[in-house]
């Protein structure tokens, strides 16, 4: 479905990524670890085209190179960046009514889905998005990339920040996506949650893929714990 392999990208003479290889199929959540600055939010924004990259990127046998978000989007990736950028001034409706993408087919999720999924969210329906909890705006963030009907989401943190009650419902959520048959890459750093709701680990380091095999194979394995996760 997604396949990447050699993977490389530079912010100005910085060269961050190094041959980055992996692959996420249909209905997979894979989890994506590592310590700030090991590359997993550059690798999400090289695959959603918001950075320059040299290798190959395919999705569904498609080279995405070249193309712009927007194209890449329209291609059935979704992507929650961690900074969430929800827009502040709109409600939480017309947020999620810019998450639709207008394309005429008829999409798997709608608003009732979105409010049953998250109830705050319906109660909170009318309200400007800016005034809003960070749990809150992380709902409304997951839910408007959902109403664009991706096959595969990209999440970067998505519970960073978040009460532990939300954290688990957060977790919920994602099992959701993988039984309606939609793919995540979650890139997380609480082990905990990526662990339990995750099919597959991959674990980065200075640009690169470490490991690559099972959360139990990564609970075996304290050699790359210790060396690439833990503190």
């Amino acid at each position: 479905m997604l396949a990447i392999h050699d993977l490389q990208a530079y912010y100005g003479k910085s060269h961050v990524l190094h041959g980055v290889n992996f692959d996420v199929q249909p209905g997979e959540i894979v989890a994506l670890l590592g310590r700030n600055g090991s590359g997993r939010s550059t690798t999400a924004k090289a695959i959603m085209g918001l950075v320059d990259w040299q290798g190959a990127i395919d999705w569904k046998g498609q080279s995405l190179a070249g193309k712009k978000a927007f194209e890449i989007a329209h291609l059935g990736l979704g992507y929650v960046p961690e900074s969430r950028d929800i827009f502040p001034s709109l409600t939480v409706h017309q947020n999620l009514l810019l998450g639709q993408k207008g394309s005429g087919k008829a999409s798997r999720w709608g608003y009732d889905d979105m409010y049953a999924m998250f109830p705050r969210l319906k109660e909170r329906e009318h309200t400007a998005a800016g005034v809003m909890s960070g749990g809150e705006q992380q709902m409304l963030t997951l839910c408007r990339t959902l109403m664009g009907d991706p096959d595969l989401i990209i999440i970067d943190e998505p519970t960073e920040g978040l009460a532990p009650k939300i954290v688990e419902l957060v977790g919920q959520y994602l099992q959701k996506l993988k039984e309606r048959g939609i793919s995540v890459l979650l890139i997380e750093q609480k082990l905990t949650i990526a662990m339990h709701i995750s099919d597959r680990a991959l674990v980065m380091g200075h640009g690169a893929i470490v490991f690559d095999g099972t959360p139990d194979g990564l609970r075996a394995d304290a050699a790359v714990r210790k060396e690439w996760l833990e503190v």
